[in-house]
C-alpha cells in the first residue's frame, strides 16, 4: 500500500520539479533520492560528532590518569 506525502510549499514543489527535470527522474524518485541523500549526510554528521565526543572524553580520561614524568 502506497503512502502519500502532500507538499504544501510552492518553493518545495518548484525545487522538486526542477530536480526531476534535471535528472530525468519522476517527481517521486527525485524527492525520494534527495531525502535519502540528505538523511545519509545527517546520519554521517551525527555519527562523526558522537565519535569525536567519545574520543575527546577518552583523551581527557587518559590525561587525568597520567602521572607527571620524573626528571631525568
Amino acid at each position: 500500500m502506497a503512502s502519500q506525502l502532500n507538499i504544501k510549499s510552492e518553493d518545495a514543489y518548484r525545487l522538486a520539479t526542477a530536480l526531476s527535470t534535471v535528472t530525468g527522474e519522476s517527481l517521486t524518485t527525485a524527492v525520494t533520492e534527495a531525502l535519502r541523500e540528505r538523511l545519509e549526510r545527517e546520519q554521517h554528521t551525527r555519527d562523526r560528532a558522537r565519535k569525536l565526543a567519545r574520543l575527546t572524553a577518552l583523551a581527557a580520561e587518559i590525561r587525568a590518569s597520567l602521572r607527571p614524568m620524573a626528571p631525568a
